[in-house]
């Protein structure tokens, strides 16, 4: 029997918005309530990667979907590092030396860096900075603070006193069944800082007496007292939920498999300590694109949000995933896709300010995924937009100088402040893009007629350079782009030139590629003086 009678029954979401459906489901579930509690965690065992991120981010787009029902909403994030430190990374610099941290806490391990207390403290700082800059800032809960100061102990009491249905409870998901042996605790020796112990009684109060593997010694510790004493996952995660009165916390398609955690948990948390269970949903996994590697925090091979946030705007990656449904599994890309993202994003924030028409429902469809994607709060106008492609062209011609690219731009000098901090935040974004990521065929340098040498033509090809020489000196800043397409195309026919032939030619001399940039904006934002010097080789004007 559910534990809340006093559900409203006909909540209605705000929107079709997979955020809005699931906080009316929650309040709905959840019943009306001064204060819902939504919550988040994981261990920092490691570099916490953008697929540990999706939960997060799932998280904080339902808080915010509360929020604007005018909810009061704590959002929790834990961080378990009370966790075993079980395997060395292969980013550490020693990693002979570090096997002496094994078994023990992650927060007893210290920081290969040396510029936090710990190795947990090192991997949960450099995730909340990084988690601040996409405007997610939960309430962190640091469960290593909470067991050391016995918070937990009545919920370890009560796990010892319930230790037989605990058993039976966990041995329904399990092929192999627990031993009669089996406590629900592990304690962390005194001697050696490590788990390696074994459980020898408990007085059916607080003292639990152990025995430390390695050296033999007895031991007994008051969990009032201690806080070397903790529960194991599947039985911590559920005494957690009722300690906090969790409201929702979605979980991985693992920890969602039949048998999962999840399952486990949700008996434990009903049947042992009276708690029904959080709302929930299963988010799917994230794959990368455009960049090697698998992903995975124990080894350091990961792509961790601070990568992510070197090629994507924060509002970007904010979008990825609110434009996404959770339980969907996608790519965040790194290769050519990077530029249909920013310009699909840049489209989203057209048509919520209304400068691109669509029909209603896609409309309602793209406001919420533009107003979820911000950062702080909607702009109330249309902020100036820099094409992404168009940027890293500029970028290209300008050898990567931000704001000599940002001043060739059309309308920069006319943007405010805020403004031009996010254009120099996408130039940023672009910049590594390029000279990290982007293909060979992408890149592209502006030939230097101080330093590279003139191509040979054939006459006829020199007859029609000679031509849009001409055409540079005396008309191209008073044609717009189109019209310096077509002059291009006339040009190639009075040279007897097929139009395409003559492209690839000035692409050779300009960039010493076959294709580049479309070309009529490309000598547009190449200027006059910059074309006129490198044409200079190549005939007479």
């Amino acid at each position: 029997m559910r534990s809340m009678g006093h559900s409203t029954g006909h909540t209605q979401p705000a929107s079709t918005h997979w955020a809005d459906i699931n906080a009316a489901r929650i309040i709905r579930e959840k019943g009306e309530k001064d204060r819902y509690t939504c919550a988040s965690g994981i261990t920092p065992s490691g570099t916490v990667h953008v697929g540990n991120f999706r939960e997060i981010i799932s998280v904080d787009l339902v808080v915010r979907a509360l929020r604007d029902l005018g909810k009061n909403v704590r959002f929790l994030y834990s961080w378990d590092d009370y966790d075993v430190f079980r395997k060395v990374p292969g980013n550490v610099p020693d990693p002979q030396g570090w096997q002496q941290y094994l078994r023990q806490p992650i927060t007893s391990v210290p920081d290969p860096a040396g510029t936090e207390a710990s190795y947990a403290r090192a991997n949960e700082a450099e995730l909340e900075g990084q988690l601040e800059r996409v405007g997610i800032e939960p309430e962190y809960i640091y469960q290593a603070g909470q067991y050391q100061a016995s918070r937990y102990a009545p919920g370890m009491r009560t796990a010892l006193e319930r230790r037989e249905e605990i058993r039976d409870a966990l041995n329904r998901f399990r092929t192999t069944p627990l031993p009669q042996d089996w406590w629900p605790l592990s304690v962390f020796s005194r001697f050696t800082n490590r788990d390696t112990t074994t459980i020898l009684g408990w007085d059916g109060e607080w003292a639990v007496t152990y025995r430390c593997d390695e050296t033999s010694q007895e031991d007994t510790v008051d969990l009032r007292e201690t806080g070397c004493a903790k529960l194991p996952w599947r039985i911590d995660w559920p005494m957690r939920w009722s300690v906090e009165g969790v409201d929702f916390e979605p979980a991985g398609k693992d920890h969602h498999s039949e048998g999962g955690s999840f399952d486990t948990a949700r008996l434990v948390s009903k049947e042992i300590y009276g708690f029904d269970p959080p709302v929930t949903f299963q988010y799917d996994f994230i794959s990368i694109k455009g960049r090697g590697g698998k992903m995975s925090s124990s080894s350091g091979e990961v792509i961790s949000l601070r990568d992510v946030l070197q090629v994507y705007q924060p509002e970007v990656v904010r979008y990825l995933f609110a434009g996404t449904r959770p339980n969907s599994e996608f790519a965040i890309s790194f290769d050519l896709d990077v530029i249909k993202i920013y310009e699909d994003y840049d489209r989203c924030e057209r048509i919520y300010f209304g400068q691109d028409q669509v029909n209603e429902k896609r409309a309602e469809k793209e406001r919420r995924i533009y107003e979820l994607s911000q950062v702080q709060s909607v702009p109330r106008e249309l902020p100036g937009q820099v094409p992404f492609r168009h940027l890293c062209n500029l970028l290209l011609i300008h050898d990567g100088l931000l704001e000599a690219a940002l001043g060739a731009m059309p309308g920069y000098e006319g943007f405010d402040e805020e403004l031009r901090r996010r254009a120099r935040q996408r130039a940023q974004c672009a910049w590594e893009w390029i000279t990290t990521f982007a293909p060979e065929e992408f890149r592209f340098s502006v030939v230097d007629p101080h330093r590279d040498q003139a191509i040979d033509l054939p006459s006829a090809e020199r007859t029609a350079v000679a031509g849009l020489r001409n055409l540079v000196a005396e008309r191209l800043d008073i044609l717009d782009e189109k019209g310096v397409q077509d002059e291009i195309y006339q040009i190639a026919r009075d040279a007897g030139l097929e139009p395409k032939d003559f492209f690839a030619v000035l692409y050779r001399i300009l960039i010493r590629k076959e294709k580049g940039p479309r070309l009529g904006g490309f000598l547009k934002t190449l200027g006059q003086r910059r074309l006129l010097d490198i044409l200079e080789f190549y005939g007479p004007g």
